[in-house]
């Protein structure tokens, strides 16, 4: 059954993905897996992979534990050039709607500057969201995030 959502509703949806953006281009990777719920899953997996049905993921965690494990490689364990992203997220489209989850789609870009370069385009694609209500307020239950691209860079480290 859809509900009919509100605009304060939607106002709260909006703010999240707005919150998630201004995270994870904060650098500060820690707040990264505060947006999830303990069960989640979160994919980065190519559009090609994703219509087909394929399973293969660039990335794909299970659970807040793996994403924190990700934190913890990003800032102790994985060696990379350093480089700054900046999310420039659209409105989110609500798909489905009801007592127990919202299903919603936004698109995405991704810039990457690194820190003797000019800023480019990192990776491109939509958010394909599945947000449920927490005592903590809404989160992610499951965020895929389907780039447009068969082309990326040879290592993505940071989230998308």
């Amino acid at each position: 059954m859809n509900m009919r959502m509100d605009f304060s509703q939607y106002l709260e949806l909006s703010q999240l993905h707005a919150d998630y953006a201004s995270a994870v281009d904060s650098g500060n990777w820690d707040l990264w897996p505060e947006f999830f719920t303990d069960d989640c899953v979160y994919k980065l997996q190519p559009r090609e992979n994703h219509e087909r049905g394929f399973p293969l993921s660039t990335l794909s965690f299970e659970s807040k534990a793996m994403l924190r494990d990700r934190v913890y490689g990003i800032k102790e364990t994985l060696f990379h050039d350093p480089y700054y992203q900046r999310h420039v997220v659209g409105a989110p489209v609500i798909r489905q709607w009801d007592a127990t989850a919202i299903h919603c789609e936004a698109n995405y870009a991704v810039f990457r500057t690194k820190l003797d370069g000019l800023s480019a385009v990192f990776n491109v694609g939509r958010y394909l969201d599945t947000i449920v209500r927490t005592p903590q307020g809404l989160k992610f239950a499951q965020r895929l995030c389907v780039y447009d691209s068969e082309m990326i860079p040879n290592s993505i480290i940071y989230p998308i």
